[in-house]
């Protein structure tokens, strides 16, 4: 996992990192953790997978379908792209 330095946090943006740390009984780290985590990756959030799976499935499309595109694409390959 990588980790991250965050240099200059306001005094106010620390004192209310240890409170809420010490409301929700965690160290300061992992509370920076999951207020990160709960910011950036909210709950319900829309993914890209998911989104794309749906909408497969509302059109109707199929593995079998997806594979016979594959085959068509695979037997007749683009040219190669030229940039002279």
């Amino acid at each position: 996992m990588a980790s991250i330095i965050i240099r200059d946090l306001s005094p106010s943006a620390i004192r209310a990192l240890q409170i809420r740390a010490l409301e929700n009984n965690r160290s300061l780290d992992r509370e920076a953790r999951a207020t990160l985590e709960e910011l950036l990756c909210p709950q319900g959030r829309l993914q890209v997978g998911t989104a794309l799976s749906g909408l497969s499935k509302e059109s109707g499309l199929s593995n079998q379908d997806v594979e016979a595109l594959e085959a068509v694409r695979a037997a007749n390959p683009p040219p190669p792209m030229w940039f002279g």
